[in-house]
């Protein structure tokens, strides 16, 4: 069964260029919702999700870091569209990693967007999901989650820390109906990473995008994209700490 048929798609994070991508995909014949801050001007990712054949595009005021707002946020999607079908968690901030070594007010902000934030919106929306049965997530770790390096501890700390609840989640899912998806991109250039020189096997949002879609789909738990990143993953483990240290972001 594919329950991206099964109710709206869900975009937490609207302007996301990983994002929007994945909302094109996923439009044909759904209903598609659009959940970002300044909600309202959202236009030209509403047009280019209504061109990809979406039924309908919504749009919702949604702040990542007002925690407050995500229970009632995700009670009045439901309410207004139905048990949602697909929710894809696609905001983050990347931060300044220097800037971050010496400001703690920083270093929190960035910890907060990219893990706490994701933490509380996915138990708000595996909550709602359970109550309806199905319904399908997709969280965005990063091979900067694998192992944490030196260069961008800060980011990499909080991606491993939603890699691992993501995948206890997936486990607390099993036999309810609900599917999470954790997607592993590497080095991704587009804006959030603009002005920084891409690292090897970079890739693009559309890749990310057509990779994701496709394992969902598949109903598969998680995806490297590119695939090449699984085995260099499980190198990077292998390396001592003393070459460790030295590596790049």
């Amino acid at each position: 069964m594919d329950d991206t048929g099964a109710g709206p798609v869900l975009i937490l994070g609207g302007r996301s260029e990983i994002g929007i991508e994945l909302a094109r995909l996923l439009a044909p014949g759904a209903t598609v919702v659009l959940a970002a801050r300044r909600a309202d001007q959202l236009d030209d990712e509403v047009a280019a999700v209504k061109a990809a054949g979406a039924t309908a595009v919504h749009t919702a005021e949604f702040d990542a870091d007002d925690l407050a707002s995500h229970g009632p946020l995700i009670a009045q999607i439901v309410a207004d569209h139905g048990p949602i079908g697909t929710a894809v968690l696609a905001f983050g901030i990347l931060g300044d990693q220097a800037r971050a070594e010496v400001d703690a007010e920083h270093a929190v902000a960035i910890v907060h967007t990219d893990f706490v934030a994701q933490v509380s919106m996915l138990t708000h929306l595996a909550t709602a999901m359970r109550a309806a049965g199905h319904g399908q997530l997709v969280v965005f770790s990063s091979i900067a989650g694998a192992r944490v390096r030196r260069a961008n501890y800060v980011y990499g700390s909080a991606k491993a820390g939603l890699d691992g609840f993501a995948n206890g989640l997936a486990d607390a899912l099993h036999g309810t109906g609900v599917h999470l998806l954790l997607a592993r991109p590497g080095f991704v250039i587009g804006r959030m990473t603009q002005g920084m020189a891409p690292a090897p096997l970079s890739i693009t949002p559309e890749r990310v995008a057509t990779a994701t879609a496709r394992a969902l789909a598949k109903k598969k738990r998680t995806v490297w994209v590119p695939w090449a990143l699984g085995p260099v993953a499980f190198v990077f483990r292998l390396l001592p700490q003393f070459v460790w240290r030295r590596m790049p972001r």
